[in-house]
């Protein structure tokens, strides 16, 4: 299922599944707010269409699912309610696709890294190809800080001890690994994958739709029991976000140029 315009969050209707297409594979799919945005007014569409059974997520490219957020965009965050907002906004758009009446599947080829990492949590099954890289390598990156929801996720699939190395140790699962943390439904090759995912919408999509979103609401309910109040790490995210290292590595990022961490 290719893109079929040049937009950038790409809505596709076959049969009774919606396809949702990040499509900027120039850049591995690196999400603008405007991809953001739309993410989030196609799942709130997408909750009560009776025409739709189940919606499947993937990166054009094949190179990608999503690389995480453009971080072109960063570099106009100069005070701590930036990042607030910035880490709020995202949590409203992961909650609207965790919180989607229909299955959702992430279909993913490649890098999930990032806010991708952050988008295939939220799906209720992920299939990947053996090229996958999935992790949020934010520790030798830019040096940011994810919110208490996202990793509340991360820590629910693949519990605390991965869940330090991804984030402590900058590591990134490949596909076997991944599927044997739980972090992965099945690897499949990358020449049968759209098929095959298709196949296991096409199967939910012929199942009772109301025990489906009972037991995936349960599902949910359990979980976010579990988790830390919302905004319990502000602190956090301003410690890093305000930081000269994070403003440094944008920078070093965008020029592709060396970047030594101060810790300051």
């Amino acid at each position: 299922m290719e893109p079929k315009s040049t937009a950038e969050l790409e809505f596709v209707k076959d049969g009774k599944i919606a396809w949702l297409i990040f499509n900027r594979p120039q850049v591995r799919n690196a999400m603008t707010w405007g991809m953001y945005d739309a993410l989030e007014r196609y799942c709130k569409a997408l909750n009560d269409d009776p025409d739709i059974d189940v919606v499947v997520l993937r990166g054009s490219g094949g190179e990608a699912f999503v690389a995480g957020t453009d971080i072109k965009q960063f570099t106009t965050f100069d005070v701590a309610q930036h990042a607030l907002d910035y880490e709020h906004r995202i949590d409203e758009v992961i909650n609207s696709l965790e919180t989607l009446s229909k299955p959702t599947i992430a279909l993913i080829e490649g890098f999930c890294v990032g806010g991708g990492a952050a988008i295939a949590m939220a799906c209720d099954f992920r299939y990947c190809t053996p090229e996958l890289r999935f992790g949020v390598p934010i520790a030798k990156t830019l040096g940011n800080c994810i919110s208490i929801a996202n990793l509340s996720r991360l820590i629910d699939l693949v519990g605390a001890a991965r869940a330090k190395e991804v984030l402590m140790l900058a590591k990134l699962f490949k596909a076997e690994e991944a599927k044997l943390a739980g972090l992965i439904t099945e690897v499949i090759a990358a020449e049968s994958i759209e098929e095959e995912v298709r196949q296991v919408a096409e199967r939910l999509g012929s199942l009772a739709p109301l025990t489906l979103r009972a037991s995936k609401e349960e599902v949910r309910r359990v979980l976010a029991e579990r988790r830390p109040a919302a905004g319990s790490e502000e602190d956090l995210i301003a410690l890093c976000y305000t930081s000269r290292d994070f403003k440094s590595a944008v920078s070093a990022f965008i020029d592709k140029t060396p970047h030594a961490w101060l810790g300051e």
